[in-house]
């Protein structure tokens, strides 16, 4: 398959003849774009119709010996012929020729060159300064990855160099050019484009706010791009909104269940303090009864029931005195108590206490007596 590639011209120079020579990056590694038609044209792949196709140039293949030694000694061409450049048409399409020392330099291939004719010279000096390879190469159809994490459809494989052709556009980008000074300037008018017999327009498009030169097939493609972030963009956006939605809606049911345990808790010292509340009116009640049989305690508080009991003593008392004088008056009922059950002593059992005594000094009790 004969492909076309784009670079540039090193620092160029004219000799005192008016030859151009130079040294000049002619292809590089990485992916490059192109349209179905240029690597499937009889759709064997199924790529024909699409109108990217994203072409990984590998370094092992870029810079492997076959591939650098067949750039050496390759005819340089005004534009790309219509048909690959041989002994039988090298006068007619043939401008100048490349050298024998080519090397790589970082990502390209830099190769010497000389331009003889004098309207090639010319175009350069007008502005025409960018590079494009005449190759042939294998396309192999296996999609991937490329090291650094860029997505491709396939790889470009045994390349062999037919001829170099100065362009006014090269699919490798301005680096691959004759020289940098004087450049003409970008952007005035859409620029021909040569890929052999073909010719493309490049057009500008803003992307992320920087101006980018490309085909109608670049422009469609970062179309498409844009459509699929902005797809991403609403799809997180979505996510991320459920994602606070769904925490929200927890935070409420947490909330709702740690209220509801609250109310619970509440609920059991209310209980408490209510069954104390009971036990301490049932123990007041009993002693009023015990104070005074005929008081009335139905209805009533317990400080009223108290006040009732302890009469006009308490009647302007406050609250606090009353249960003072409560506490003074159980006290005093349990002493007397006390003091009652020592006075009403069973005298049966005083009386045999005292025979006891008695009779264990030997002593009649009644003649005592």
């Amino acid at each position: 398959m004969q492909l076309f590639d784009a670079v540039t011209l090193g620092e160029p120079r004219l000799t005192r003849d008016g030859y151009l020579v130079a040294d000049a990056k002619i292809a590089r590694t990485g992916i490059q774009i192109y349209s179905g038609k240029e690597v499937d044209p009889e759709n064997k792949q199924g790529y024909r119709d699409r109108a990217v196709v994203r072409v990984f140039r590998p370094e092992s293949e870029v810079f492997s010996t076959d591939a650098l030694a067949s750039f050496a000694h390759r005819p340089v061409t005004n534009d790309h012929p219509a048909e690959a450049v041989s002994a039988a048409n090298w006068r007619d399409h043939s401008v100048g020729m490349t050298g024998n020392e080519i090397a790589r330099d970082g990502d390209y291939i830099r190769v010497p060159m000389v331009v003889m004719d004098s309207a090639a010279v010319a175009a350069w000096k007008d502005g025409k300064r960018e590079l494009s390879c005449g190759y042939e190469s294998k396309i192999v159809f296996d999609a991937g990855t490329t090291p650094d994490g860029q997505a491709y459809d396939a790889i470009q494989t045994n390349i062999r160099g037919n001829h170099l052709a100065i362009v006014a556009r090269g699919r490798a980008g301005s680096e691959c050019r004759i020289g940098d000074q004087d450049a003409p300037e970008r952007g005035r008018s859409p620029a021909s484009l040569n890929h052999g017999d073909r010719h493309m327009t490049l057009k500008t498009i803003t992307v992320d706010g920087l101006p980018v030169e490309t085909t109608d097939a670049g422009i469609a493609a970062i179309e498409k791009l844009r459509g699929l972030l902005t797809v991403a963009d609403t799809a997180r956006a979505t996510a991320v909104s459920d994602h606070a939605a769904a925490i929200a809606a927890k935070d409420k049911e947490l909330a709702e269940k740690d209220d509801e345990i609250e109310k619970l808790k509440k609920k059991v010292v209310e209980d408490a303090a209510l069954d104390a509340l009971v036990a301490d009116r049932a123990a007041v009640v009993t002693k009023a009864k015990a104070l005074k049989a005929d008081v009335v305690t139905d209805g009533k508080s317990i400080e009223q029931i108290k006040r009732d009991v302890l009469g006009d003593a308490v009647k302007e008392k406050s609250a606090d005195y009353v249960d003072a004088a409560w506490d003074l008056k159980a006290a005093d009922t349990a002493n007397d108590s006390i003091r009652d059950a020592v006075r009403h002593q069973d005298q049966s059992t005083n009386d045999a206490w005292n025979d006891s005594v008695f009779a264990a000094a030997g002593v009649d009790q009644k003649k005592a007596a």
